[in-house]
């Protein structure tokens, strides 16, 4: 019999592998609706749904590896990792849900989640104040208008999955919707800033590199606190923290 893994689990949500099959337990069946709409909608590799019962969606594993973690180095090649921009480019030039998404909340919500992770870093001595206050003042180039596309709003170099040079599978589509292209962009390359190269090589398409440096900041700040509440480690090498600290050399970055 195939063993039991906790693939991940917190107070929202928890994620089991029995096999080649993973159930996602959630208790708010609109993000798992949400997941189920948008890999039925999005035009790139997705698992495959098994069954649904709510509070449970079962899907099949994709083949391949993931792309990276955060916190390690990547050893996939230059060329997968282009075919992540590429797959990436075809999800944005798809047709938009009909639905909003994560990024894509409003500029004042941001703004307003801005200031008040910020204010709790420093209330609570989390950080330092200067690396809070250069990380704020770069965050900033984040909150502009965009023109939205079908986004995935979570696309962390773990939810991709590659075999050799192919994208194979991208999965965790609970916080698709529409939202900001430099977003995803700024996810998928989070802690690999030195891959981002790579993946608009693959995109195809020149993009503002500034804002997308300002969505690492951006993010960074405001999941220090949720992380710090459910189990992971901002501060462990190369994770949130660290990206914030390589804001602070004054360097263009990639």
């Amino acid at each position: 019999m195939d063993e039991v893994e906790v693939v991940v689990a917190h107070s929202e949500r928890a994620t089991l592998r029995v096999g080649d099959v993973f159930l996602k337990v959630d208790g708010d069946q609109a993000r798992i609706h949400t997941e189920v709409e948008a890999m039925d909608l999005a035009p790139v590799p997705t698992p495959k749904v098994l069954w649904r019962k709510p509070p449970v969606l079962a899907i099949a594993a994709v083949p391949g590896t993931a792309l990276g973690r955060l916190g390690e180095p990547s050893t996939a090649s230059p060329a997968a990792w282009a075919a992540a921009g590429a797959a990436v480019r075809a999800l944005h030039d798809a047709p938009l849900p009909p639905w909003p998404g994560g990024s894509g909340r409003s500029l004042d919500d941001l703004a307003a989640d801005l200031d008040r992770e910020c204010a709790w870093l420093l209330t609570n001595g989390v950080l330092p104040a200067d690396l809070v206050t250069r990380n704020r003042r770069i965050a900033e180039a984040a909150l502009r208008p965009w023109t939205p596309v079908f986004a995935h709003g979570d696309l962390q170099i773990t939810h991709v999955f590659v075999d050799g040079d192919e994208v194979t599978g991208i999965i965790d589509w609970s916080e698709a919707g529409q939202g900001d292209a430099l977003f995803d962009l700024a996810i998928l390359t989070l802690g690999h800033e030195e891959r981002l190269g790579e993946v608009l090589d693959g995109y195809g398409t020149d993009v503002d590199r500034d804002v997308i440096r300002a969505w690492w900041s951006l993010r960074s700040l405001l999941v220090i606190r949720w992380l710090s509440e459910h189990g992971f480690d901002p501060t462990a090498p190369g994770c949130e923290v660290d990206v914030l600290r390589s804001r602070m050399c004054g360097r263009a970055g990639p």
